[in-house]
């Protein structure tokens, strides 16, 4: 298995609600080329106490990638991408939108938050992997991501 950063394995945090869409993601990455770790939040607050280690996340390890499902509990998608991009510290971390909408405004709304690029699930398992696959492939293996 090759690595990314020096060794160490990409850290990949997924903020998503959904335990169908987190064992997907989950078993999708489980083979990957890339060593990698998989942070799983499962709301917006918490992924922002993640992103900002406190709380129980005090020792948080800075992710390489997020992962960002717009439709979670307690702080949506959009106000948790709004944060990490208006954040000097977390700006430069790529956020990829892996979300159910297809809504042009949901879309263009995110854009305009500066996400890196904007995923709409799909609904067949093997498409859903196959989804995961190609995120994998790119911003794991092609993408010279930021430095820590």
């Amino acid at each position: 298995m090759n690595s990314a950063r020096g060794g160490r394995p990409i850290q990949i945090l997924l903020a998503e609600d959904n335990p169908d869409d987190i064992e997907l993601t989950v078993e999708a990455l489980k083979d990957s080329r890339v060593r990698n770790r998989l942070i799983v939040v499962k709301d917006g607050e918490e992924a922002i106490s993640y992103l900002q280690a406190k709380g129980k996340y005090q020792n948080a390890i800075r992710p390489d990638l997020i992962l960002l499902d717009l439709n979670m509990p307690k702080k949506n998608g959009r106000d948790v991408l709004r944060e990490i991009k208006n954040d000097p510290k977390l700006k430069r971390i790529p956020v990829v939108i892996l979300t159910t909408s297809q809504a042009e405004d949901d879309i263009a709304h995110t854009y305009d938050l500066h996400a890196n690029c904007y995923i709409t699930k799909p609904l067949d398992f093997n498409q859903f992997l196959r989804v995961v696959k190609s995120i994998e492939d790119f911003w794991l293996t092609v993408v010279k991501l930021p430095p820590q």
